[in-house]
């Protein structure tokens, strides 16, 4: 079988990165360009860095930073935050960035995503989507870093950016987020289940077998996590770590028995 991806995912705020609880309280975690050097020994497949600042203030993505990230940085990284046009994510890949990710310009205005889609492939644009759930536990999609509510169905707009070009989703669960409680599975095999481009889930990760379950139960072609990878212990220590290619080939192989039966 093939192995999903297991991806990192970093916040960035202001010129370090973070990593938040529910989108909020900000803890800060370290230099960017140390934790991409840290990543790179580790053998990191890919990263995804978002900037959790730029588009809630209005600023673009910080041109400087970026290429100093990408200068440090042995594999593919995916970049969002102040997204809004086909010359910024151009600025973007130009700088090296493999993948755009676009969020709220893309709710804010869906042709965006077929625009990027027909200028770079559909390989290199990213939708993210912000979910959380109401009190009535109707599942509703956030823009500007989670503090708008739009009221939209993610599985609707997920199906709509499948439309419009995407060629991947990230779903990424408000709720769930830097909790470590496991991900939410309902949530992500709602969108797989409606989609065919690969969906990445996002919020919640604690543990390894929390990859293989939203993959296995959830559908999700790639497992990504923030607090798994930055902290540990109980006292939520910063310690970056990245589980070896031989833990994660076991964590997703079939239980034994299943594999290769035969009638």
């Amino acid at each position: 079988m093939i192995t999903p991806r297991v991806i990192p995912c970093l916040l960035l705020s202001g010129l370090g990165l973070v990593k938040t609880e529910k989108f909020k309280n900000p803890k800060y975690v370290g230099d960017p360009r140390n934790a991409v050097k840290i990543f790179n020994e580790k053998e990191v497949d890919e990263l995804v860095i978002l900037d959790i600042k730029a588009t809630p203030e209005g600023k673009p993505p910080k041109n400087d930073l970026v290429r100093e990230i990408v200068s440090e940085a042995f594999m593919p990284i995916a970049y969002g935050g102040g997204i809004r046009s086909v010359e910024d994510a151009r600025s973007m890949l130009q700088l090296g960035i493999e993948k755009v990710v676009i969020n709220t310009a893309a709710v804010e205005d869906s042709s965006l995503i077929r625009a990027a889609a027909q200028e770079f492939g559909s390989q290199s644009v990213v939708m993210c989507m912000d979910i959380k759930r109401n009190f009535l536990g109707r599942n509703e999609l956030y823009i500007y870093g989670g503090r708008k509510n739009t009221k939209l169905d993610p599985v609707t707009f997920a199906k709509r950016m499948e439309e419009m070009g995407a060629g991947e989703i990230i779903v990424n669960s408000i709720d769930r987020d830097g909790t470590m409680t496991g991900y939410d599975i309902e949530l992500i095999r709602s969108v797989t289940s409606a989609v065919q481009i690969p969906v990445i889930a996002c919020g919640g990760a604690g543990k390894l077998d929390d990859f293989r379950k939203v993959v296995s139960d959830g559908g999700a072609s790639a497992a990504a996590a923030g607090s798994f990878f930055v902290f540990y212990g109980k006292h939520n220590a910063v310690l970056i770590s990245y589980p070896t290619p031989e833990e994660i080939r076991e964590y997703f192989l079939p239980p034994e028995g299943i594999a290769n039966e035969t009638s």
